[in-house]
């Protein structure tokens, strides 16, 4: 096969079952020439970006040489035809075509053929251990025989229910490495091998004998017979299966919010061909095909409505509760609900290019990849087993060379094992990511990155581009200063107009409705004639009632006042309000007809109605928030203060190139500088900036550049990111914590003896538990 260079590849793992295993794989794949790997537990993935010429089958080596199996999930280059890595890593299907899976290979990933086999062993485990647990924890029901009964019921549960775990061990070790499933296995092997030891040649299998166990091996009496472990064996093997069963279902859960929105797309969609409907499933779409959208129904893909207008419900791709007004013209997002009207709507995008796939590839990037603390999670636990089994024989030592008993040394050993295994400590941060990530993902907040979260913590300033990010991006009519008249004929004259100005004029006045006349102009309405436009400088027409007879039209003139004059109008009447409104940082046109001023028009950018709101919280965050336009400083100033923005942080007069020097000379002063923009000016300032946030309205360019996309364009979902992040990146310190220091901290009451297997395999079980369950309180973030 020819090597091909800068290329990504993602392939499906099977097999993993904690940070070690995480470890071993990315160690193995970063010694490739070239080859950089980030590798996910909870996904069984592993993105992998090669710059050189190792080879995709050199990458499938390494794993297999690491003691796993892979496959490749998206050949490279192949977006369109393979299948995004995340969804296929939740959907299950990690098998290439006619590889059948053994359910053995992963004790607790996300897929429902393992989480039925792990169910099935747990169930066994269970019903065979609680009369194991039972007769040897309570002498009273010791029968004559009973140690081989014990023995019978617990073989099964310490062979074939904890078969995943040896067969993870073993993997490992015939690779020369070692997981948190080599401790499991050993301490499940030491107990089970003494207790058959003690049982066939110890004396423990004489017919008669009764045993009285305690939970504090170090207080027990030395024995002339040694005691039994079956029972140890057997609960630490049942109490890591529910563990693990607990964990995969809690996996499974933490997907959820990613895996309803990969499933949000329309699967068929009724294609319009010849004027005929004809149904269709939803991969036969090209882009260009026109197709129909009912109420009740899915928008089957990006596009542009072409007729009807309706009501769609983005609130499961934006987390905006109010349905959306769409008409001809209007742009949709496929997966959107049509809640009204039927639309007729031709597709601009199919496929991997849609927003949906967008979306669910720049979440997939974030749960792929790994936050500083992750790292170095996982370069303790690469040294970690290897430390346990050390002192694991340094306490049966110790122990030994003490004087005490074989037995006593033999406890507080295995004891060591299996408490010392941190198996929560490879979920610790992926789990938070994916769940938080989902979250983020469903409330309209895309994070690109782990890393992202590291940056939120330490931002303590936000620059805030005026245009489109702050107000609405587009001009308004804010007042008219003159008569009745004055709003009605500019109006007549600007809807001829294709500026800006003109057609926010034109929009304030709105419509006239009624019967029209056989050239299709209302009846009554004011018609237009002999228009004339200026660039720059203003606009005029003969503006007359239409069909009303023979009637004299007047000439009406809208523009600045030096054009004014220079067609004859002395505009000083209007002067005044004219340079007051412009001080102010507004948009003014001056109006006249008949050779003289009538009135003013005031124009701005109105300010979104949640950016007060919006830069409130961003202060309650303890952030600093600053307004940067190229705006002049009358209006950025009028901006400001109607946020709640200090005026001393207003930059005005900024060039689209002279944002970035805004963002470093912050940054000099020893700012943490987040940028909110939206705009293709702004995409470069958004890649400066210690943390970007894009605005999902804005251009494709921006939303690149930017760290955080804000699906709503709703300046608020700033804050709400920045707060998401902190508590995510919060979630998964806590997680840290348990998943380690819980363990670590256990070991030395193991070695000394104060610590039964027992108790030692359900605490470690739970901490398992207690990280993903710690995760999973990220879902009910609002």
């Amino acid at each position: 096969m020819k090597a091909e260079t800068e290329r990504t590849v993602d392939l499906a793992i099977e097999g993993m079952t904690c940070a070690s295993c995480v470890a071993r794989v990315e160690k193995k794949l970063n010694r490739l020439p070239g080859v950089e790997a980030t590798v996910n537990l909870p996904l069984e993935s592993a993105h992998v970006r090669v710059d050189g010429p190792t080879a995709t089958e050199d990458l499938l080596a390494a794993v297999r040489a690491a003691g796993y199996d892979a496959t490749v999930v998206r050949p490279p280059h192949e977006h369109h035809e393979g299948m995004d890595p995340v969804e296929h890593a939740l959907s299950g299907h990690s098998m290439a075509p006619g590889h059948d899976m053994d359910p053995d290979e992963d004790t607790s990933a996300p897929t429902d053929a393992r989480g039925t086999e792990l169910r099935s062993r747990l169930r066994v485990a269970a019903v065979l251990t609680v009369p194991v647990l039972l007769i040897s924890m309570i002498p009273a029901l010791q029968f004559t025989g009973w140690q081989w009964v014990v023995a019978a019921l617990a073989l099964p549960v310490v062979t074939w229910a904890a078969w995943p775990f040896h067969r993870a061990a073993f993997r490992a070790a015939r690779h020369g490495a070692s997981t948190m499933d080599t401790l499991v296995s050993i301490g499940i092997i030491a107990a089970s091998a003494w207790s058959l030891w003690a049982l066939l040649l110890g004396g423990a299998g004489e017919l008669g004998m009764t045993m009285t166990p305690t939970l504090w091996p170090r207080a027990a009496e030395e024995m002339a017979v040694p005691e039994l472990y079956f029972e140890v064996a057997a609960v630490v093997t049942t109490f890591l299966l529910a563990g693990r069963y607990a964990e995969h279902r809690s996996r499974r859960r933490a997907g959820d919010a990613l895996r309803a929105l990969l499933d949000l797309g329309a699967k068929d969609v009724s294609l319009l061909v010849g004027g005929t409907e004809r149904r269709v499933p939803i991969d036969r779409l090209t882009v260009g095909d026109e197709f129909v959208v009912r109420p009740g129904e899915k928008v089957a893909t990006d596009g542009l409505v072409v007729s009807g207008t309706s009501a769609l419900d983005t609130s499961l791709l934006t987390g905006e509760p109010v349905p959306v007004d769409v008409g001809p013209g209007d742009e949709v997002t496929g997966a959107t609900i049509n809640t009204s009207g039927a639309l007729v709507v031709r597709a601009t995008r199919v496929g991997a290019e849609t927003r949906l796939a967008q979306i669910g590839r720049l979440v997939a990037a974030a749960q792929t990849g790994k936050a500083p603390v992750q790292r170095l999670a996982d370069r303790i636990s690469a040294v970690f087993v290897p430390v346990v089994l050390v002192l694991a024989l340094g306490t049966l030592a110790v122990w030994l060379l003490t004087g005490s008993g074989v037995q006593a040394a033999f406890t507080a050993a295995v004891a060591v094992l299996i408490i010392a295994c941190p198996c929560a400590l490879g979920l610790a941060t992926p789990t938070a990511l994916l769940v938080g990530t989902g979250r983020g993902a469903q409330r309209g907040i895309l994070i690109k990155g782990p890393e992202i979260l590291e940056q939120t913590r330490t931002i303590d300033t936000v620059v805030l581009d005026k245009t489109g990010t702050v107000t609405e991006g587009r001009m308004a009519l804010v007042q008219v200063v003159g008569g009745d008249d004055v709003l009605r004929y500019a109006a007549a004259v600007e809807q001829l107009a294709e500026h800006p100005i003109g057609q926010a004029i034109a929009l304030a006045a709105g419509r006239t409705d009624g019967p029209a006349g056989g050239d299709g102009v209302v009846i009554g309405s004011d018609q237009v004639l002999d228009f004339r436009a200026e660039a720059g400088h203003g606009v005029s027409g003969m503006v007359r009632t239409a069909h009303s007879g023979v009637g004299l039209g007047r000439r009406v003139l809208v523009g600045k006042p030096a054009w004014l004059k220079e067609q004859g109008v002395d505009p000083t009447d209007y002067q005044g309000p004219f340079d007051a409104a412009e001080a102010d940082g507004a948009t003014a046109v001056m109006v006249a007809w008949d050779g003289s001023p009538r009135g003013v028009l005031v124009l701005r950018d109105p300010v979104k109605a949640s950016s007060a709101q919006a830069v409130a919280e961003l202060r309650a965050l303890g952030l600093r928030p600053v307004l940067l336009t190229g705006d002049n400083e009358g209006a950025a100033r009028a901006t400001a203060r109607e946020v709640g923005i200090s005026e001393d942080d207003v930059i005005a007069h900024v060039l689209p190139a002279d944002k970035v020097a805004v963002v470093a000379r912050l940054q000099g002063e020893g700012a943490r500088v987040a940028m909110v923009g939206d705009g293709v000016n702004d995409a470069a300032a958004l890649a400066t900036a210690d943390l970007g946030l894009a605005m999902g309205t804005g251009t494709d360019v921006a939303i690149e550049a930017a760290d955080i996309t804000l699906v709503r364009g709703d300046l608020r979902s700033a804050g709400d990111a920045i707060r998401l992040s902190r508590r995510t990146l919060r979630v998964i310190k806590q997680n840290l914590f348990w998943a380690f220091a819980y363990n670590v901290a256990a070991i030395p009451l193991a070695a000394l003896g104060l610590l039964n297997p027992m108790i030692a395999g359900a605490a470690m079980a739970l901490s398992s538990v207690l990280v993903v369950g710690n995760s999973l309180r990220l879902r009910r973030f609002e």
